[in-house]
């Protein structure tokens, strides 16, 4: 394409070819120069009209703005909505979580009404209608609260539960040897050396010399070493001034100082110190007292017993 320019009188011409690409590229660049021209004069009209309030412009604006607010209210909505469900949901999962507490606490020896979260707390999450924004916030503030008031009560059961079980483990109710049968009982007795009345401080249990010696009940080990009377000695101290004393063993396994388990093996039956014949002397010393040590085996007795399913009881 060939254009020619040229000025009033003539006089003078100039001529201007344009390719193909040319041509196209001056009719782009004109498309782009139009555009944005008006879209400027658009914006600038549309903004004038608003802030003049033009009649059709300002009804525009209104819908468009009215629009725009009605979609974003609606996502609102149905996004507290989804949070309400939510919340519904782990409420009633504290509620279930706090019924179980209120049941383990019976055990655990804790009263729940001295920390009980009151009964109405959250009630609006169970009323079938949508929730405001106010009240969903006040519904997670009290959510918050319930869980950290429920976490208070499940570690102060957990501290109570493991107190019992720890008490449990270092109450000696295990019985000491197994395979032996009780022959001299706690109380006052002939003293087979004497021939005079005397208070037998312990249990004697007649076995063969090597049967093994379980600890009553878990502890450490205060004293593993040879005594006049007593012979191979084992004691085992288990906390709150109370001791269990193994004599006449035939050999002792463990080592002053040691960390014992209930039923681990602390030594074996023997003949060893003042003793008539293979047997255990055992002991319960309480405060450094001793004790009837029946009283706490048959403690352990009991328990078991009350453990076993109903069927599977002696009759």
């Amino acid at each position: 394409m060939q254009f020619i320019i040229t000025d009033a009188s003539l006089a003078k011409s100039r001529a201007i070819h344009l390719s193909g690409s040319k041509l196209v590229l001056a009719l782009v660049t004109l498309s782009l120069v139009l555009m944005l021209m008006a879209a400027g004069l658009y914006h600038w009209v549309f903004l004038k009209g608003a802030r003049e309030r033009w009649p059709v412009i300002g009804t525009l604006v209104r819908l468009v703005v009215q629009d725009e607010f009605e979609q974003r209210d609606r996502f609102m909505r149905e996004n507290l909505d989804a949070m309400a469900r939510k919340l519904g949901d782990m409420q009633a999962k504290m509620l279930q979580l706090e019924a179980l507490g209120e049941r383990v606490s019976g055990l655990a020896g804790v009263n729940p009404n001295d920390i009980k979260v009151p009964a109405a707390r959250g009630g609006r999450l169970v009323e079938g209608r949508s929730l405001t924004l106010q009240e969903l916030q006040a519904t997670l503030n009290d959510l918050d609260q319930l869980t950290g008031e429920n976490s208070d009560l499940l570690t102060l059961m957990e501290s109570r539960l493991f107190d019992q079980r720890m008490k449990k483990l270092m109450t000696p109710t295990q019985h000491p040897v197994l395979a032996g049968h009780l022959g001299s009982a706690y109380g006052w007795r002939i003293d087979p050396f004497t021939g005079r009345s005397a208070l037998h401080t312990g249990l004697d249990f007649q076995a063969d010399v090597g049967t093994q010696i379980q600890a009553a009940a878990g502890g450490v080990v205060v004293a593993a070493e040879v005594h006049p009377q007593y012979g191979n000695m084992v004691e085992v101290d288990h906390g709150n001034n109370l001791v269990t004393r193994y004599a006449h063993a035939s050999r002792l396994l463990v080592k002053k100082g040691e960390v014992v388990k209930r039923g681990q093996r602390v030594a074996e039956v023997g003949t060893t110190g003042r003793s008539t014949g293979p047997h255990l002397h055992f002991e319960v010393l309480v405060q450094g007292v001793a004790q009837d040590p029946q009283r706490f085996l048959a403690a352990g007795q009991n328990v078991a017993a009350a453990q076993l399913p109903t069927a599977r009881r002696p009759r």
